[in-house]
């Protein structure tokens, strides 16, 4: 409707818009990978994932809450593949992986979104609490990473998408085991970019910010107000406001960006 009333203006305008122009191609469907999907983030990101028209497989710990998240998901429209799987655990995460290839297909797009917090001042932090987080948030990376890598390969392209966090960036009080493991993340992403850049794969990483999630919402009021009071842009984020970058990043057309980090934090910490 805006190209007939500029025609009178514009006849050479009116000209191109009677050109036959190609549809913009369709994104080809990826098996996708989605490790820790059953919480507020990983589900945000496999349902636009499967929006798209990708096929979505996410891992879980706690077989009752996965079923239910499932059974919800389902209600919604949504059909996900789920496999129980401690992404701590390397011979468990071949396992799985294997599995996921043999009844969907090779994996190209994979979201190392599992984590867990154990907090404490270091010097109350048990050891128990610093290797849990490690094994978990970090050696969960490599764990799934390692397998799912090879079928990339074999493909020509892949998509590596590592979700960190903003403590990983400018650390938090109480966190050392949690910063670190995120931290380490992102060095890995770098490292990985590097070898795998000339394959038609990708490695990048997200740091969200503060995330309207469940473990937001357990925080008191008063003290969720004070964190949104530094945050620029005035609110906490969405979970799908963290899938929406991972949808950008997983498409064919970002295949130059790699080794990046990209802040989805509203502006609470520009580095």
């Amino acid at each position: 409707m805006t190209v007939l009333a500029m025609t009178k203006e514009s006849p050479q305008l009116a000209a191109n818009t009677q050109t036959e122009i190609p549809p913009v191609a369709q994104a080809v469907p990826r098996i996708c990978l989605v490790t820790g999907g059953t919480g507020g983030i990983g589900s945000a990101i496999c349902q636009r994932l499967a929006k798209a028209g990708h096929v979505v497989a996410t891992t879980y710990r706690n077989e009752e809450k996965a079923k239910a998240w499932k059974a919800e998901m389902a209600k919604q429209g949504y059909t996900f593949h789920i496999y129980k799987c401690d992404v701590s655990n390397f011979e468990e995460s071949q396992r799985v992986v294997k599995s996921i290839v043999a009844d969907l297909g090779p994996i190209t797009v994979l979201v190392n979104n599992a984590g867990i917090t154990r907090d404490s001042t270091l010097r109350k932090m048990s050891f128990e609490q610093w290797r849990d987080v490690i094994a978990n948030d970090l050696d969960s990376v490599f764990n799934m990473t390692r397998p799912v890598l090879d079928y990339m390969l074999e493909k020509n392209f892949g998509r590596i998408i590592n979700i960190s966090s903003i403590n990983g960036q400018k650390g938090q009080f109480g966190q050392s085991n949690y910063a670190a493991a995120k931290a380490g993340m992102h060095g890995f992403t770098k490292a990985l970019a590097q070898e795998v850049a000339k394959k038609g794969i990708t490695v990048n990483t997200i740091s969200p910010g503060y995330i309207d999630t469940d473990m937001i919402q357990a925080v008191p009021e008063n003290i969720r107000q004070g964190i949104m009071a530094q945050i620029p842009v005035g609110r906490f984020g969405k979970p799908e406001d963290v899938a929406h970058v991972v949808s950008f990043l997983m498409q064919d057309d970002s295949g130059f960006i790699t080794g990046a980090n990209i802040a989805t934090n509203g502006g609470h910490f520009m580095d």
